[in-house]
């Protein structure tokens, strides 16, 4: 298969250097995003239970972050309202971790 075809196929022909730019940073957020299950899936076999550990949080607001940004970026408002519920959730989560950190040292 031609590299033409496959940007084709991808959806990613024809785009300017700024729409591929920004194509790229709303993958980079899904691959962070996605990354805080495979944290979570390394912490969980270490410990042989399931947990969620706190670079999870951090995975998550990051990507969700990134991933707001980019749905702003192409107007899309359902995008945008699902990546800001999670990104209020993260911060709540992690508040509560550092709050409850600083209350044992």
């Amino acid at each position: 298969m031609a590299f033409n075809e496959i940007l084709t196929l991808l959806g990613l022909r024809g785009l300017s250097y700024s729409e591929m730019i920004w194509v790229m940073i709303g993958l980079l957020g899904q691959l962070i995003f996605f990354s805080r299950w495979v944290v979570q899936w390394i912490a969980s076999e270490k410990n042989s239970k399931s947990i969620i550990p706190i670079p999870f949080w951090w995975f998550s607001l990051c990507g969700g972050l990134i991933t707001f940004l980019y749905a702003y970026h192409i107007s899309s408002f359902p995008f945008m309202l699902a990546q800001f519920m999670g990104i209020i959730i993260y911060i709540r989560n992690i508040y509560l971790i550092i709050k409850n950190k600083n209350k044992y040292e």
